[in-house]
């Protein structure tokens, strides 16, 4: 037990004991439904790391009285796959008992592989759970999607965190002070796994004397790796995308350089890359974007390793290019409308009129293809969205 790290002893076993996605196992709640009911289906978790995905897929098989078997998509084979189905069958047709089969990061797994388990999916031999960082629309087969029920973990909360920290403290019979306990849940960022890993390094360092200083030297002590599923992925990315938007080619390319080596998946960088044109460069240069799906085309088609160079040719004209993000501006001041006025009648003027009772009604009356006048609703008439900026980013006339 004591070689078990301190994150896996502190796994809640009781779903009471969950700290956080109240959006998903509060009272009534869905997740929650499941485990009152043991009405099992299969489902995806869509969340960021150390948000309790593999916890809430455990619970919910032990709760629900399902044999629970798990696999990482890194690691798997689709022998590994087929062999579990086949003791599903099994087990359902001497007990009834159901198997619940939990791929972390099948996100990871070949449309092929996806395919192989799609029949028992659909069957109901093996219920299927999912754990995903990243968007299961790009990932995941479209028929296997649409079999799953998509549930999206929120990153924990700084106070969520705290609460899994003193925990944490007590398991490893320690005292923390305020400023320590502070530094740990903001340096999770939303990772209860992050925070609980440095406690346990420091702790095993430094024994009883956890500061902020003993906990910042256990952080530079951990020998730099790079983890495809973990904080590093997100940290790496998000430095890339920084470098790029700072137009800063050479720190933009050291860490294209640091998620190629590492083995990251081209088309992750590459989707980001497509975003990063639109929401980034946008107007100020709208070929950006052309490029950007050309890199990802290439990366789709030649793969590692030549298509790095591909991914060195984009990561410097996105640097280099100039920035303009008033069309992702524009459209969020649009989407903050749509959520606070809901779904406002469109004007009649601009509604189609296939029907004369339509046109009696006044459906597409007045339209007139190019006017100065508002198409707005009559709640937002005369409302600006789109300030025009110059490719500086600075608002032109």
């Amino acid at each position: 037990m004591n070689a078990t790290p301190l994150a896996d002893k502190l796994r809640p076993r009781n779903i009471n004991d969950v700290v956080g996605q109240e959006h998903l196992i509060g009272p009534g709640k869905p997740l929650r439904r499941v485990v009152e009911t043991g009405n099992l289906f299969s489902m995806l978790f869509w969340g960021p790391p150390g948000s309790g995905k593999t916890t809430l897929a455990r619970l919910i098989s032990n709760e629900t009285g399902a044999t629970f078997v798990e696999h990482s998509a890194v690691t798997a084979r689709k022998s590994d796959i087929l062999g579990v189905v086949g003791e599903a069958q099994a087990l359902l047709a001497s007990s009834g008992q159901r198997t619940v089969l939990f791929i972390d990061e099948i996100h990871r797994f070949s449309k092929s592989q996806q395919d192989a388990f799609l029949p028992y999916v659909e069957d109901g031999t093996i219920i299927l759970v999912g754990a995903t960082t990243e968007n299961p629309s790009f990932e995941v087969i479209s028929p296997l999607l649409s079999r799953c029920r998509v549930f999206v973990l929120s990153p924990l909360s700084e106070e969520e965190i705290g609460k899994i920290v003193d925990r944490g403290a007590g398991e490893l019979d320690l005292v923390i002070d305020a400023p320590s306990r502070g530094f740990l849940t903001s340096f999770a960022n939303g990772d209860a796994r992050q925070a609980l890993n440095l406690l346990e390094a420091t702790a095993s360092l430094y024994k009883s004397e956890i500061t902020v200083e003993n906990l910042k030297s256990s952080l530079q002590s951990k020998f730099l790796r790079y983890d495809t599923a973990g904080e590093e992925h997100f940290n790496t990315i998000s430095a890339f995308i920084k470098s790029m938007r700072a137009s800063n080619v050479d720190a933009a390319l050291y860490y294209l350089a640091r998620m190629v080596d590492a083995g990251e998946d081209p088309l992750f960088i590459a989707r980001r890359m497509v975003i990063f044109a639109s929401e980034d460069i946008g107007m100020a240069q709208p070929t950006a974007l052309v490029v950007a799906n050309g890199v990802f085309r290439a990366c789709e088609i030649i793969g590692y390793p030549e298509c790095q160079e591909n991914l060195a040719h984009g990561a410097v004209y996105l640097s280099i290019a100039k920035k303009d993000r008033s069309a992702y501006d524009a459209y969020m001041r649009a989407l903050d409308d749509v959520k606070k006025y809901g779904n406002l009648p469109v004007p009649l003027n601009l509604r189609n009129a296939p029907t004369k009772l339509m046109k009696d009604l006044g459906y597409g009356r007045g339209y007139r293809k190019y006017t100065e006048e508002s198409l707005l609703p009559d709640e937002l008439k005369g409302k600006t969205y789109f300030q025009n900026t110059d490719s500086s980013g600075k608002e032109g006339s």
